[in-house]
């Protein structure tokens, strides 16, 4: 079908969103590796999996062979706020790069939380809802997770406890606001309100916090608090479910003019927004049906699959939570202060780090000054302000774009536009200012995070 005759945006019908979550694991040939209790190092139980997560949850995340699982109609009822989502041409981008590629982005931020976090918020907070609990912790880098879960919260009249990552929490005062607005407890960490939390206080004076450090405790505020779970915004297998909503919108879309990208790129912090862009095309290709390029982006000051190594390691810096086989800098890696804190996570989804060592993916690490000159160049010609985590998709989408124009080649391109960056004004004014820098991890200083790590 010719270009002129694909409008800028596909939308799809309210009847053809998605009824089912897809579970990318259950054609995957090699498996990802179980979680491990931290004290036993055996493979975690639904039992013990249930003292953290809510029990429906826990259920997901161990079900590795169910293909797919069907969305409750009150979780499909909120999506039709904001769903389906469109897939957009981003044909004046196309143009302003003089590419003979097409350019499509899944733009995941129409709605109130800004980004595509809500599609795992609003499933959580049903199933703990559903088990009758008062409310949940967690925690949140730019606040992007945090946001969507209060918002899903007040929706269902839970409580809601925030940690969020101290560097982000000072850097993003409106997010915060926007949690407490919609009636969230916000934190900034490490704070001094848990044991963890003093501990790592302690060992790393005046830290600027991590995904890590927030997570342990968020953990120890749950155990803490009679009738209350953990939730979690990437990373965990479940999550990665409730994202497919992307990858499978995009597909429907791509269907309805007989196109399909022959590159899909993502950016890659814990995993939720690639997993779930990605994981419905990996099914194809894993299944022989289609084949993809997957290309995972990552900041380079946290460059989990690019630098770190294959191996079991805590989800969080406090030892809390269950050990993961991952690609992993080390729990206690304690990446720069970079105005992506939603991609400062010291490890990768267990699921995505399986792909990636299977040679299913491959990944690139960017530098924050490039990710923020794409960043304006995309705005400037598409009119959304992109959050710097998109912004990394943004990046190697125009690189591989420009390589159309060296080559001739025609191909298309599919990236996420995981959210908006209105909130990251502080960001854009340090890069439009020319004070931003670039912060590259030593080899050092990643070994002696992985030095840290059980060694098991």
């Amino acid at each position: 079908m010719a270009n002129k005759e694909i409008p800028y945006k596909i939308y799809l019908e309210e009847s053809e969103l998605p009824r089912q979550w897809y579970n990318v694991r259950a054609d995957m040939k090699n498996k990802p590796a179980p979680l491990l209790n931290p004290k036993t190092l055996q493979p975690c139980t639904l039992e013990e999996l249930s003292a953290v997560f809510c029990t429906e949850l826990a259920r997901q995340e161990l079900d590795d062979t169910t293909p797919y699982i069907d969305i409750p109609d009150e979780i499909i009822d909120f999506y039709k706020m904001y769903r389906p989502a469109p897939l957009t041409r981003a044909y004046c981008l196309e143009k302003a790069l003089g590419t003979p590629a097409k350019i499509y982005y899944k733009f995941e931020g129409n709605n109130t939380s800004g980004s595509h976090k809500l599609n795992s918020a609003i499933a959580q907070a049903y199933y703990a809802k559903k088990q009758g609990l008062k409310g949940v912790t967690t925690e949140t880098g730019a606040g992007q997770w945090g946001t969507a879960l209060s918002m899903a919260c007040a929706y269902l009249g839970l409580d809601c406890k925030v940690f969020m990552v101290k560097c982000s929490y000072e850097q993003k005062p409106f997010r915060r606001e926007v949690m407490r607005t919609y009636g969230a407890n916000v934190t900034p960490s490490p704070s001094m309100l848990t044991e963890v939390g003093r501990k790592i206080n302690e060992q790393f004076p005046g830290t600027n916090g991590s995904l890590g450090c927030a997570i342990s405790e968020a953990v120890e505020a749950a155990s803490n608090l009679e009738g209350y779970r953990y939730v979690l915004g990437s990373v965990l297998s479940q999550v990665l479910l409730h994202q497919t909503v992307i990858g499978l919108e995009a597909q429907a879309a791509f269907r309805k003019y007989d196109e399909k990208p022959d590159i899909i790129i993502g950016c890659a912090g814990g995993g939720s927004n690639l997993g779930g862009l990605i994981s419905p095309f990996m099914g194809e290709k894993l299944r022989g049906e289609a084949d993809y390029e997957f290309i995972a982006v990552e900041p380079s000051s946290c460059p989990s699959l690019t630098r770190g190594i294959y191996a079991y390691d805590y989800c969080d810096t406090g030892a809390v939570c269950p050990l993961q086989k991952m690609y992993t800098l080390g729990s206690t890696f304690m990446p720069a202060s970079s105005h992506a804190g939603g991609l400062r996570y010291h490890g990768m989804s267990s699921v995505l780090s399986q792909l990636y060592d299977d040679g299913l993916m491959t990944a690139r690490s960017v530098k924050q000054t490039e990710v923020f000159e794409a960043a304006q160049q995309f705005a400037r010609v598409e009119g959304i302000l992109p959050a710097p985590e998109s912004s990394h998709a943004i990046k190697v989408a125009i690189d591989e774009a420009l390589k159309c124009k060296e080559t001739g080649e025609e191909k298309t391109i599919l990236f996420g536009l995981t959210g908006t960056g209105y909130f990251d004004m502080y960001a854009y004014q340090k890069f439009n200012d020319g004070v931003m820098g670039d912060y590259i991890p030593t080899d050092e200083e990643i070994k002696e995070a992985i030095d840290r790590m059980p060694k098991i």
